[in-house]
C-alpha cells in the first residue's frame, strides 16, 4: 500500500473562465458531494475546499452542517462519513500549513490541468513516487477552465492530462478527481 499521505484541494480562486480571464468561481454542491466520496473511497487524508469568499464559505458550511450534524447525516450516514474528510480553507497557504503541521514537512504540490505543460509527470511515475516515499503529496484541482498559469508554475509537479490528445477535453472536476485518484491510488490492475 501507499507510504505517502495524499491530500487533495479544490481551488476556486485564480481560475480561468472560458475567455481566459482570471476569476473566482462559485461552489458547486455536486463537487462537494462527489469529491468527498471519491476522496474517502481512495483513503485520501483530507479534501480541502479552498474559497476566499465569506458568502461562499457560509454556503459550504451550511451544506456541511446539514450532512454532518443535521438530518442529512441521520438519513444518509455514508454521506456524513464522506463529508468528514472535507475541510474548508480561505487560501492555499492555509492548506499547506495544515499539512506541514500534521506531517512535519511541506507537501509536494501537484497541479492538474487538461492542458500540456513542459514539466509534466506521468501517472505511472507519480504513482511510483507516492508508493515509494513517505513525503506528503497535495494534488490541486482547479475549477472553471483551470488554474491560472502562475499557480501551475508554482507547483512542484504538473500531472499529465487525462486524455491529452482528445479532441474534446473538458471533464467536470469531479469526474477528473475520480479518474486521477483511481490512477494514482487505485489497484494496479493494468500492470
Amino acid at each position: 500500500m501507499k507510504e505517502s499521505k495524499v491530500y487533495i484541494a479544490l481551488l476556486h480562486n485564480s481560475m480561468y473562465n472560458k475567455r481566459m480571464e482570471v476569476i473566482t468561481t462559485s461552489v458547486t454542491n455536486l463537487d462537494l458531494h462527489d469529491i468527498s466520496r471519491a476522496a474517502c473511497t481512495f483513503a485520501v487524508e483530507k479534501f480541502f475546499v479552498v474559497h476566499p469568499s465569506p458568502n461562499q464559505q457560509e454556503l459550504i458550511n451550511d451544506i456541511l452542517d446539514y450532512w454532518r450534524t443535521g438530518y442529512g447525516g441521520i438519513y444518509n450516514p455514508d454521506r456524513k462519513e464522506a463529508f468528514n474528510i472535507l475541510s474548508l480553507t480561505s487560501n492555499l497557504q492555509e492548506v499547506k500549513k495544515q499539512i506541514e503541521e500534521q506531517c512535519g514537512e511541506a507537501p509536494i504540490t501537484i497541479a492538474t490541468d487538461a492542458r500540456i505543460y513542459p514539466n509534466t509527470v506521468s501517472y505511472r511515475a507519480l504513482k511510483s513516487r507516492i508508493k515509494g516515499e513517505t513525503r506528503p503529496y497535495l494534488i490541486l484541482f482547479g475549477t472553471g477552465w483551470g488554474m491560472e498559469k502562475s499557480c501551475m508554475e508554482a507547483c512542484d509537479l504538473i500531472l499529465e492530462p487525462i486524455q491529452p490528445l482528445a479532441e474534446y477535453n473538458h471533464l467536470s472536476v469531479r469526474s477528473a478527481v475520480s479518474i486521477i485518484l483511481d490512477r494514482l491510488l487505485g489497484d494496479d490492475w493494468y500492470e
